[in-house]
């Protein structure tokens, strides 16, 4: 069996970090689980696709898209006050900090560069907020090639390659802390609608043991200086339930964007296709 937090491991210090967690959280259960590593360009959907997960993150969207649904380890919950205590995140919409843009609305008739059409945080969030904003069509010139990682999202915005693009909020707060040196060259001029943070999965219903150490884990003396340096109060159980809006939320946005041209160019990665 597996655990991996690629989604959150945004930089080499919080890499580190979530290797060394989930080294402690795994031996506090007494469970043989072995660390994977998955890396960019390797696909992410083929990590949540193997067979044998006992602890991987998995994007929120497509956990809500699946059936059988895995199985629900923990979800984690930001330390930063934003949060607001609960295992919540949305996603920052970020310019370049020496943009004229102050709105979303500014942005439009530029270029925005989405992550992968199936990340809730990377795209669905800023097409179902860009729903409310639109009021001409199309939005944008362009729709980048998909940047696949918020660090390749963030950057295209630095060099120029975008305009604006949606970071997921808790990856954001990683990167503020480890690369200020990016982070110090945008600017927020949006933010999403708050969503069910991404969880720990597991394949199978039989890590009870592995799900009691993470819900434990800000107790435990050993893990707390690296939930400190992750950014992390505490992890929780989270209800299914609320992950069934992302799903709702994409069968709307994807109705939507079918109807109304997005831009003037779309990649094709993100041109959705009748149902």
């Amino acid at each position: 069996m597996i655990a991996n937090a690629r989604m959150y491991s945004v930089s080499p210090e919080a890499a580190g970090l979530w290797r060394s967690l989930l080294t402690a959280v795994i031996g506090h259960a007494g469970l043989d689980i072995k660390l994977l590593e998955h890396s960019p360009p390797q696909s992410i959907n083929e990590l949540w696709q193997r067979s044998d997960k006992a602890a991987v993150f998995m994007c929120g969207l497509p956990y809500s898209r699946s059936d059988p649904r895995p199985e629900l380890i923990a979800a984690p919950v930001p330390s930063p006050a934003d949060f607001r205590g609960l295992p919540q995140y949305w996603s920052e919409m970020v310019v370049r900090r020496d943009s004229r843009y102050q709105t979303i609305e500014d942005t439009f008739g530029g270029r925005i560069a989405l992550t992968v059409p199936d990340s809730q945080s990377g795209c669905l969030a800023a097409l179902y907020y860009l729903m409310t904003a639109a009021d001409r069509f199309p939005l944008y010139g362009e729709v980048a090639t998909p940047k696949v990682t918020p660090l390749g999202a963030m950057s295209a915005v630095i060099d120029g390659a975008a305009d604006v693009a949606p970071i997921d909020s808790y990856a954001y707060c990683l990167l503020q802390k480890y690369r200020g040196d990016l982070t110090s060259q945008l600017r927020i001029i949006g933010r999403t609608a708050r969503t069910p943070i991404p969880p720990l999965v597991a394949s199978r219903p039989e890590f009870a043991a592995l799900q009691a150490a993470f819900l434990e884990a800000h107790q435990i003396a050993t893990i707390v200086p690296l939930m400190r340096g992750l950014l992390l109060q505490r992890f929780v159980l989270p209800d299914p339930a609320s992950y069934d809006a992302l799903r709702s939320n994409f069968e709307t946005a994807s109705g939507y964007w079918r109807e109304h041209p997005l831009a003037a160019k779309v990649h094709p990665a993100f041109v959705f296709d009748p149902a």
